[in-house]
């Protein structure tokens, strides 16, 4: 049971009195087989909490926990344990890929950092992942600029599948991307984290895909989680005035989960 625990979360830039404290006290529950949404405008602190679970940033404080074991653990057998369980799905798809390599070496590559199969094994594993993320197998062949965004963030969403993780933390990862083909991939992610039984951390600024896709939805601002509920629940009845100001301006609220951008990715 894939369980994430933040407690108390601190993470401070700089020192003295230019310090920054980007992450103020979060505490925060990921529960196994569950998609908990974390929202926020830009500077909010949500990427730095996404950041320091995925190991990229330094906490200041806190403590996080992924099935008990300690997240902040130094030793090269944890660092090792984290790389495979915590897996990030980034806001860009092309930067975060390999321009150099085809999606078939990129996808070959991380099965071979996580895994001891064959060359044969891996190939057979290369097709698999493609099917999962409802990509051809010729689709192996090519290189990430020859793909549509949508593609190259599926194959961003089936490397991470490769090392069969306990936890995905989804950063963004449609804001980039067309209107037409957002919806697509939230309904991707959604199937994939149901299949699987993935826990899923998805951080956005946008409270009407929260809506559609996450379980709980925790909002945050200035660095705190000042709200935090069912996300249904956050959107249609929300309490504190920072999150009242961000579903104020969700077009159609009445709509918020099925408006057209949404909608759009039901189609495809």
């Amino acid at each position: 049971m894939a369980e994430l625990l933040i407690d108390d979360l601190v993470v401070v830039f700089g020192t003295g009195r230019t310090a920054v404290r980007a992450v103020d006290d979060v505490s925060l529950r990921v529960p196994h087989g569950t998609i908990v949404g974390l929202v926020g405008e830009s500077g909010s602190g949500k990427s730095t909490v996404a950041r320091t679970i995925a190991g990229l940033q330094q906490p200041t404080s806190g403590s996080l926990r992924l099935d008990g074991r300690d997240l902040f653990a130094r030793g090269r057998a944890d660092r090792l344990a984290r790389s495979r369980d915590v897996q990030m799905i980034f806001q860009d798809p092309y930067s975060s890929l390999n321009p150099r390599m085809s999606v078939g070496e990129t996808l070959d590559e991380a099965l071979a950092i996580h895994g001891d199969g064959t060359a044969k094994e891996r190939a057979a594993g290369v097709r698999e992942l493609l099917e999962l993320v409802r990509l051809k197998p010729d689709v192996a062949g090519q290189y990430p600029s020859h793909l549509s965004g949508g593609m190259r963030q599926r194959v961003a969403i089936a490397r991470c599948l490769a090392v069969r993780p306990k936890l995905i933390v989804a950063d963004e990862i449609t804001s980039a991307l067309d209107a037409s083909v957002q919806g697509a991939v939230l309904n991707l992610l959604r199937e994939l984290q149901r299949e699987l039984e993935l826990s899923v951390l998805f951080i956005t600024h946008n409270l009407a895909a929260v809506r559609y896709i996450a379980d709980t939805t925790a909002v945050m601002s200035r660095g705190r989680v000042v709200e935090h509920g069912p996300a249904a629940q956050i959107v249609e009845s929300p309490t504190h005035p920072y999150t009242q100001s961000l579903v104020a301006a969700i077009p159609r609220i009445e709509h918020a989960g099925t408006d057209h951008l949404l909608h759009a990715g039901l189609a495809s």
